[in-house]
């Protein structure tokens, strides 16, 4: 580690990074991004670029094709791209979670098998833990697995399931049946899509996005005994090895979405002029921009550091840095893209100046993975110390 190269002042290799991949996002943009959403098709083009450039892969070992950097290069990919207006939630998902959980805990020949294609965008993953019932309580799964001579039989069914339409496997959260206790006693497979008894049906969402949330299905599907990750008993450690990274990579999301609402609003309030000067000069509107510049480089502060803990290996550390990122980042971009609409009046609302669509998407990031009310309670139970209501 360089003496610049802190969870605050970034190496010159990072600002080569993000140099690199906003110069990419530039190319396809919001306007790319927005005309897939609407037309019901994926990003196929930017996914693949990505994926070609090392950007999706970037935090995977290097030994099966990623990048050997860590999440907090990972986020970097993240934040830039949702800044540039093309923000890919499978990003979240298939390196962030699958990645960083199939590295840590698969075997040889799972790491060899779906590593080397998550890592260059060949190959997406997708995620589904929520259930209907459950919602934030993952102690309450009921997604099934149990033994068939070597075979594994699972039953149950998810929800709020992102991509897994565009996706080749997704890494499904089960429970043994066996297990006899209320304990979460979780158990990870990873399913190829086109495995029989697996299906799906899209989530009618009013976020313009290109990638789509589904119900998925599971009727007694059938999978080999290496479709299990890691050791079936550790499975809670392994589950949670990956809820890290999402958080960070939610952080880094919207603190993009925050500097691509502020840029916009800037840039119009700049030259847009109604008496004699620019209305940006007014600090009824130049005073919520700068306290919503404020708030995003402050969120992201708190990413860097969560990023930066997860890499050096502190979990612990990680998860409280993580978790306070995740709702700093949410409630200042959502705060932005308020901001940015109202900066722009009526033009706001319009699609040909692309904050619209930002208001519904925005939410997103108060809501998923986790909501701001649980992130309020893991931090007053965890870091306050204050007696749990649940």
């Amino acid at each position: 580690m360089t003496d610049t190269d802190t969870s605050f002042i970034e190496s010159d290799e990072r600002r080569a990074l993000r140099e690199a991949v906003a110069a990419m996002a530039k190319n396809y943009g919001q306007d790319y991004y927005l005309e897939k959403a609407r037309a019901g098709e994926h990003t196929d083009e930017l996914w693949a670029e990505a994926g070609k450039l090392g950007f999706i892969g970037v935090n995977l070992p290097e030994e099966y094709g990623g990048g050997g950097a860590g999440m907090y290069e990972l986020s970097l990919v993240m934040e830039e791209m949702a800044a540039n207006g093309c923000g890919l939630l499978m990003m979240v998902v298939s390196p962030a979670i699958n990645g960083t959980i199939i590295s840590k805990f698969g075997t040889d020949e799972q790491k060899k098998r779906w590593i080397p294609g998550i890592a260059d965008g060949s190959l997406t993953m997708a995620f589904a833990i929520t259930e209907p019932d459950a919602g934030s309580n993952s102690h309450k799964i009921t997604t099934t697995a149990r033994r068939d001579g070597s075979d594994w039989i699972i039953k149950g069914q998810k929800t709020f399931i992102s991509g897994i339409d565009q996706a080749q496997a997704v890494l499904v959260v089960g429970r043994s049946e066996d297990a006899k206790t209320g304990n979460l006693r979780p158990a990870l497979f990873v399913v190829p899509t086109d495995t029989p008894g697996l299906s799906w049906t899209p989530i009618d969402m009013e976020i313009i996005s290109p990638e789509r949330q589904f119900q998925v299905f599971l009727d007694d599907v059938r999978l080999p005994a290496d479709a299990l990750v890691g050791s079936e008993d550790a499975a809670i450690a392994q589950l949670f090895a990956g809820l890290n990274p999402e958080r960070i990579m939610g952080a880094a999301s919207a603190v993009g979405m925050g500097r691509f609402a502020i840029s916009k609003a800037v840039d119009y309030v700049s030259t847009r002029q109604v008496w004699k000067t620019p209305i940006g000069a007014h600090q009824g509107l130049s005073h919520p921009l700068a306290q919503n510049h404020i708030e995003i480089q402050l969120a992201k502060l708190m990413m860097q550091k969560a990023a930066t803990l997860y890499d050096a290996g502190d979990d612990f550390g990680a998860a409280e840095a993580a978790n306070m990122a995740k709702y700093a980042a949410g409630e200042a971009s959502t705060r932005a893209v308020d901001q940015a609409v109202q900066s722009l009046g009526g033009n706001g609302l319009t699609k040909e100046y692309g904050i619209a669509a930002a208001v519904t998407a925005s939410r997103l990031a108060r809501i998923a993975p986790v909501s701001r009310e649980m992130i309020l309670n893991f931090v007053a139970q965890t870091s306050l110390g204050l007696p749990r209501s649940y």
